[in-house]
């Protein structure tokens, strides 16, 4: 812990960040990780991800907002392209997959909506879900479920940070607490 009680000192590599903590959904305080905006900390992140990669993957897939930047800087060190998918249906997107996800950990359900041209991307690949925080596991699993509607194969899960215990094995870069008091 840092001087404030409660914010969270974390370390990535020689990168240091204090996270704050927010109050959200059932969880009492978590500890807010930020990488929109942080070129450091993400680019950090990406690098020591790269291990985490499981072996065979041919593309990635995350959702918007916050994971993505370290997707693509995951995506750029790896070589291996990247689908987003996004929470909100846009007018250009033809024949999008949709997805609920009830959002065990923030409290609010989410619409997930991957554009059909993305979909067909994933069409006989293997495919892994990058996340930046996994906590109940249910955004991780509407992607999996979209990985399994396009023809895919889910190859893995990976994130930087994991808060509690989700339903499927995730590689991570480090625990975070469930709650911070």
């Amino acid at each position: 812990m840092s001087g404030v009680l409660s914010d969270l000192t974390i370390r990535i590599g020689d990168v240091e960040r204090v996270l704050p903590t927010v109050r959200t959904g059932n969880l009492g305080r978590v500890p807010l990780v930020e990488f929109i905006g942080d070129p450091e900390f993400t680019n950090a992140a990406a690098q020591a991800m790269l291990p985490l990669l499981p072996a065979g993957t041919e593309i990635l897939l995350t959702v918007v907002t916050n994971a993505l930047p370290l997707t693509h800087e995951l995506s750029d060190r790896s070589g291996l392209p990247y689908v987003c998918a996004r929470k909100k249906r846009r007018t250009y997107m033809q024949q999008p997959l949709i997805q609920d996800v009830p959002s065990l950990s923030l409290g609010v359900a989410e619409t997930l909506w991957l554009d059909g041209p993305h979909a067909a991307r994933l069409r006989g690949k293997r495919v892994a879900i990058v996340q930046d925080v996994v906590a109940s596991g249910g955004t991780a699993q509407a992607l999996a479920k979209f990985v399994v509607q396009a023809g895919g194969t889910v190859s893995g899960y990976l994130a930087a940070f994991r808060q509690g215990q989700p339903p499927m094995d995730v590689a991570v870069l480090q625990d975070l607490p469930r709650r911070v008091p």
